[in-house]
């Protein structure tokens, strides 16, 4: 058999032609098979199919989800910038139109055939270790509890070395547009976010602040030593707790704040004169957003502020998707920033302001994913490979969707009014923005 024969004949070739006919045009990216052979266009980066066990994920477990196992077992990678590849599948099915045909019964038989020659015809694969697995009813307080342990309670060793000193897994707030992204601008994009939010709820001396979703706890210490407001902090997430009860105690701050591990659910009391909810509100869930939006209204005093920072998307896409809903944050939900308002405006707040931040998260985790890169070693010392793989893929992937406007993030501030309409607002909101980089 002559040389040209058999790279017409390699499995790269015979992959890249049931590839093409899936997607209905030429792959935007070169294809690179288990047996060495290649093809595709001969710039930027390089799909590695290392193994023939990629290919039978995907015939049990087609698009993206079954991608996402092959990369993160490392059964398929990426040779060159991972952020490029994916930036021209994007680009592909956007400019070209690209879409998958319906295959008729010849297709089918054709992609058998072929399946069968390449040798990926086969038992399922298991699915990797790293992937959730959820048990019980959508969004009862235990599967809840359990998809947010699966994310934020990997370890808080995994999220000091991922997140700069304030521990804020959140969009940051940046205040100039240089490329250059270093650990003390995130910090300091970090800080800046916290404070505008104070500010936006009118935090002073003594005011009740209930941060529900607290996270490692960025908020509530700012709050709490800035502003030098009362604050109770509720995660579901232990690893989370326990950090910011340690913070608490090295800052001597346990005369202002209160740790409570419980689920929004069982928050009882009220009269709080602010409530912050950052980036908890995608892990509510559709149906039981109404009920949310209607417990920040019951938990705070008229004139009382809210502030939701949230992630969106369009109508059409409301999941994050089935590798984050796999791998990061399963059940999340995500609806456009429209939606949202109004469901907050039904439940008897007043939106006031509302501000997106979507070019913020573009930088906020290309920073995170720089030091991924920079501390790979670390993290795979620490997680093990899969699981830094799993990362490496959601903060590449995450950070295209902000690009691209696929996803937004958007402060959402509003107020809950007296029954004579008194909101307690002021005038203008020209103040919250003064000297933030400073704070």
């Amino acid at each position: 058999m002559t040389p040209a024969r058999t790279a017409r004949t390699g499995a790269a070739h015979r992959l890249a032609a049931l590839v093409e006919d899936a997607l209905g045009g030429p792959l935007p990216v070169r294809l690179r098979a288990w047996d060495g052979t290649e093809t595709g266009p001969a710039d930027g980066p390089v799909v590695v199919v290392r193994s023939r066990r990629a290919l039978r994920r995907l015939l049990w477990q087609p698009g993206e989800l079954g991608l996402a196992q092959a990369y993160v077992t490392g059964e398929l990678d990426v040779d060159g910038d991972l952020a490029d590849g994916l930036r021209r599948m994007w680009a592909a099915t956007r400019e070209r139109r690209l879409h998958p045909p319906r295959p008729g019964l010849a297709d089918r038989a054709r992609a058998a055939a072929t399946a069968v020659r390449l040798g990926v015809v086969g038992p399922r694969p298991p699915a990797p270790a790293s992937q959730a697995r959820l048990r019980g009813g959508l969004h009862t307080k235990s599967r809840d509890r359990a998809a947010i342990s699966h994310h934020y309670d990997l370890s808080n060793d995994f999220y000091r070395l991922l997140l700069d000193d304030t521990m804020a897994y959140s969009c940051g707030l940046w205040a100039d547009e240089s490329t250059d992204i270093d650990a003390a601008d995130a910090a300091d994009a970090q800080r800046a976010k916290l404070e505008l939010i104070c500010r936006k709820l009118g935090l002073t001396a003594g005011a009740r602040l209930l941060d529900i979703g607290c996270g490692w706890g960025s908020l509530t210490l700012h709050a709490a030593e800035r502003h030098k407001a009362r604050v109770t902090a509720v995660t579901l997430a232990r690893e989370q707790a326990a950090h910011v009860r340690e913070q608490v105690r090295e800052r001597g701050l346990e005369d202002r704040v209160e740790v409570v591990c419980q689920d929004y659910r069982d928050i009882t009391g009220g009269d709080y004169d602010a409530v912050s909810s950052v980036e908890m509100g995608e892990h509510v869930g559709d149906a039981e957003y109404p009920a949310f939006a209607a417990a920040l209204h019951r938990l705070v005093r008229p004139e009382g502020r809210v502030l939701v920072q949230q992630m969106s998307r369009g109508r059409n896409a409301p999941g994050g998707g089935a590798f984050i809903e796999a791998y990061i944050a399963p059940d999340m939900h995500m609806r456009p920033l429209g939606e949202t308002v109004q469901l907050l405006e039904d439940a008897g707040l007043e939106v006031r302001h509302t501000e997106s931040l979507r070019e913020h998260y573009v930088r906020t985790v290309a920073a995170w994913e720089r030091t991924l890169e920079e501390r790979w070693d670390d993290f795979t010392a620490l997680v093990g490979e899969e699981t830094a793989r799993v990362w490496r893929l959601y903060l590449v992937g995450g950070a295209l969707a902000f690009e691209q406007r696929r996803m937004g993030v958007d402060q959402i501030l509003s107020v809950r009014p007296t029954a004579e309409g008194v909101s307690g607002m002021p005038a203008t909101s020209g103040e919250w923005y003064e000297r933030l980089d400073a704070s």
